[in-house]
């Protein structure tokens, strides 16, 4: 979402604001599923997340008229989507006894919206970087993270043993970390990793795909 045009950002904005049901639909396929990752990270709920997503558009086109954005369109729903997971968790009945110290958590309220990464600008980051590798490396690597191959399977099918297959990958992984240090620096800081949803890629000791 960081690389979306800001013109035609602002042209669906402009719109927006005239009642237009066509930007706002726009708006909504551009953004939902990002948004709904975003949420995810926090609640751990998938259902919850599409809730509370969905509440935010449905608060945008609502208020659509007198709305107020004073960044950039992902900034402002970012942060609407976080102060909504901080009202979910303030008003869940089964933690009222101890919503307090789960408000207070620091990735929650310290979370840097402007810098978030997207699971698809992730995702589109890793497929270029993987042109920029071996075709050995990255095909033991998809056959793995894409195709969910096991490393038997992948050394049946290509041939080797399941030990060349770890060392693929194992390369793999560490050039992809390097092609993507940029991004894996904000990843550290948003916690898209620590949410469960990129088991393949933790360190100091790794995680293997599936293996």
């Amino acid at each position: 979402m960081k690389n979306r045009d800001s013109s035609l950002e602002k042209i669906l904005l402009a719109n927006l604001k005239n009642g237009d049901k066509d930007a706002f639909s726009t708006i909504f396929s551009a953004y939902y599923s990002d948004l709904v990752f975003f949420a995810f990270s926090f609640v751990k709920s998938a259902s919850t997340a599409e809730d509370i997503v969905q509440d935010t558009f449905i608060k945008l086109w609502e208020d659509r008229y007198t709305v107020n954005i004073t960044k950039s369109l992902n900034s402002y729903l970012l942060k609407a989507i976080q102060n909504r997971c901080i009202d979910w968790y303030r008003h869940r009945d089964i933690m009222i006894n101890y919503s307090n110290s789960v408000v207070n958590n620091n990735r929650l309220l310290e979370c840097d919206t402007e810098n978030w990464l997207n699971r698809s600008e992730l995702e589109g980051q890793i497929k270029k970087a993987l042109q920029n590798i071996s075709p050995e490396l990255s095909e033991a690597f998809r056959m793995n993270r894409f195709e969910g191959l096991k490393y038997s399977e992948i050394a049946k099918k290509l041939n080797v043993s399941v030990r060349t297959i770890e060392v693929r990958i194992g390369k793999a992984l560490q050039l992809l970390r390097e092609h993507l240090n940029e991004y894996l620096t904000a990843i550290v800081f948003t916690g898209i990793f620590n949410s469960g949803l990129w088991p393949w890629w933790s360190e100091p000791s790794y995680t293997w795909p599936i293996g």
